[in-house]
């Protein structure tokens, strides 16, 4: 067998430096350890150079025997520079070698990870992350920042993605989405956001005719620069799915100006059938949407003059579908309480904050997610809760109930981290809660509460209507919630208009006195004079003739007089108008008894 090649000067010195480093860090400098580190510096040679090597003879030289130490040496420490593709079908510990070889720079990420509340399984997890992610942009972990962290992690998760497994880099996206926030409030990077996603997915325009991508692109590019990213996003869908669909039923529109009634009639009804994300058909609210979009689309375009566009109108108000409007649902003061009182002895505080802020203030669940530590302030004597810009591009100021006063300053003290970078009132191991948090945790308590499944924006619906039930004004409801016009508090009032509740049940007394008739006795247990008296009718003298009426039935008519405001008495009818009260009192004639009882008694206050 041949002698191994002898190895060169900075070959000898780099393995010598490994060895020692290696000692100092703890290790045992293995004689088949120290022989590995050779043998690769002699392989590398042999092919000209690491850089030369395709990745496949760089991962068979890596996971040869014993090279592992080496290899992660080289690479933690900037030695080795190494791709992406490299980093994710290597295997090496390279978080474990990090810990070995900097220290100081893992303390200071586990003090970090420590402030958030996160797990020491996976704190072991984002530094490895963190490892992997500066090993494939060339760098150590000492020298990550924002460029260094955006770029590493887009490098790596396409290294897992263009393997053969599909789902493969969603467990590491979510580990570099928690790392981010580590970074973030140890100030190694300068943000905590997702990387905004690009207004216009490129490779989904792909066949669509050139005239119309062009203007729909130019369109979602100035709408961009006014509405919501999520608003723009839906746009852009709209009109790309519409642009697709041309090209594929009608290839040979390529011009707007050729749109014609009849390919929207045509696509309308391929609307009605075409499949949601789920594979239900759409519902009415998507067809609608989707219609407004590509009209204001048509329309804009139009007044903004576009060298392409339809020579008339194409949709209308009456292809829009109608809509239901059903009313806002809401918890019953039974349910209410029951959720309340559950909520009082839940154990979970941030499950007992959150339903306490809805139930109590009627915020929306995005304004409770963005509240801040500094929320609440002081009026006078009063405190009041800021809720901060949200759906309505407004804020407000409400009344802050004093139990929940106390359960935020319990929540700022005893369980949120003091020195975030964030001035958010609820944050999670650095982050800003999720809804689905939100919506879980409800759904917990109601659970609990045993009245089944409950939303966030019910219990904004129950403290409106328990406000308008309880004479509360529209304006002072308006203002609770944050409406900008009284047309979006009117709903409640159709929830619980008293007028009509009064007045129908004031008419159904009525109404059930005719079909509610005393039951009648046995025959054998009446009486001849009995059953005379009972089928006698209650005549009453009129000007021609008698009143059939049911004794114990109301009529408007019979104190017509007496409920006239030109009707006049004086004390020396009192004994009648006493005698015709005690009557009606005697009949159950309730309404003709209120009538002469407010004659007596204005009789008694004036002495006239």
């Amino acid at each position: 067998m041949p002698a191994a090649a002898p190895l060169t000067a900075a070959d000898e010195d780099l393995v010598a430096r490994f060895r020692t480093e290696l000692i100092a860090g703890g290790g045992r400098a293995w004689r088949s350890t120290c022989q590995a580190a050779a043998t690769f510096c002699r392989r590398i040679a042999r092919s000209g150079g690491w850089q030369r090597m395709d990745l496949a003879d760089q991962l068979a030289a890596a996971k040869a025997a014993h090279a592992a130490p080496f290899v992660s040496w080289l690479i933690v420490t900037g030695r080795l520079p190494v791709s992406a593709a490299f980093v994710t079908g290597c295997g090496l510990q390279l978080g474990h070698a990090a810990a070995r070889y900097q220290p100081a720079a893992r303390l200071r990420f586990e003090q970090a990870a420590e402030r958030l509340d996160t797990t020491h399984a996976d704190t072991l997890l984002q530094w490895h992350a963190l490892v992997m992610l500066t090993a494939a942009v060339g760098r150590i972990v000492t020298e990550v920042n924002t460029e260094t962290f955006q770029t590493g992690r887009d490098l790596l998760l396409g290294g897992y993605r263009t393997r053969d497994r599909p789902a493969s880099g969603r467990a590491l996206a979510a580990v570099l989405h928690r790392l981010q926030a580590t970074l973030f409030h140890d100030k190694q990077v300068d943000t905590i956001a997702r990387p905004a996603p690009t207004p216009i997915r490129v490779a989904g325009w792909a066949g669509v005719a050139t005239s119309y991508q062009d203007a729909a692109q130019r369109y979602v590019e100035q709408v961009a620069l006014s509405l919501r990213p999520s608003t723009v996003t839906a746009i852009e869908r709209d009109l790309r799915f519409f642009g697709r669909w041309l090209a594929d039923h009608h290839p040979d529109i390529v011009t707007l100006a050729q749109l014609t009634r009849c390919h929207l009639e045509d696509y309308k009804s391929h609307l009605a059938t075409a499949p949601s994300h789920s594979g239900a058909p759409l519902k009415r609210v998507s067809i609608k949407n989707i219609l407004i979009n590509l009209r204001c689309f048509f329309t804009r375009i139009t007044e903004w003059g576009y060298p392409d566009i339809p020579v008339r109108p194409l949709l209308f108000d009456a292809d829009l579908p109608i809509i239901d409007k059903p009313l806002p649902r809401f918890l019953d003061d039974a349910a209410a309480t029951k959720l309340l009182r559950a909520a009082r002895t839940e154990p979970d505080p941030f499950t007992r904050l959150v339903v306490e802020l809805l139930a109590r203030t009627g915020m929306r669940k995005g304004e409770l997610l963005a509240l801040t530590v500094d929320a609440v302030v002081q009026i006078g004597s009063a405190f009041w809760l800021r809720i901060p810009i949200g759906k309505l591009h407004n804020d407000r100021y409400i009344p802050l109930h004093p139990e929940l006063k106390t359960l935020l300053d319990d929540w700022i003290t005893h369980h949120r981290p003091a020195d975030l970078r964030s001035n958010l009132l609820l944050v999670h191991r650095g982050r800003p809660v999720r809804a689905g948090r939100v919506d879980r945790a409800l759904a917990r308590l109601a659970n609990t509460a045993g009245i089944g499944h409950v939303t966030a924006h019910q219990l904004r619906h129950t403290l409106a209507t328990q406000a308008i039930n309880r004479g509360m004004s529209l304006d002072a409801i308006a203002a609770l919630l944050g409406h900008k016009t009284l047309a979006m508090t009117m709903i409640y009032a159709r929830i619980a208009d008293r007028t009509v509740a009064e007045e129908y049940f004031a008419v159904t007394e009525k109404v059930e006195a005719l079909y509610d008739q005393p039951t009648q006795l046995p025959a054998d247990d009446e009486g001849h004079e009995m059953r005379r008296l009972r089928a006698e009718m209650h005549r009453r003298m009129l000007g021609n003739g008698y009143c059939a009426r049911p004794v114990d039935m109301d009529c408007h008519f019979e104190s017509i007089c007496e409920s006239c405001t030109f009707f006049v008495t004086t004390i020396e009818f009192r004994p009648t108008l006493q005698a015709q009260r005690d009557d009606a009192h005697g009949k159950g004639q309730i309404g003709r008894q209120k009538v002469f009882d407010g004659l007596l008694q204005r009789l008694d206050q004036t002495g006239a």
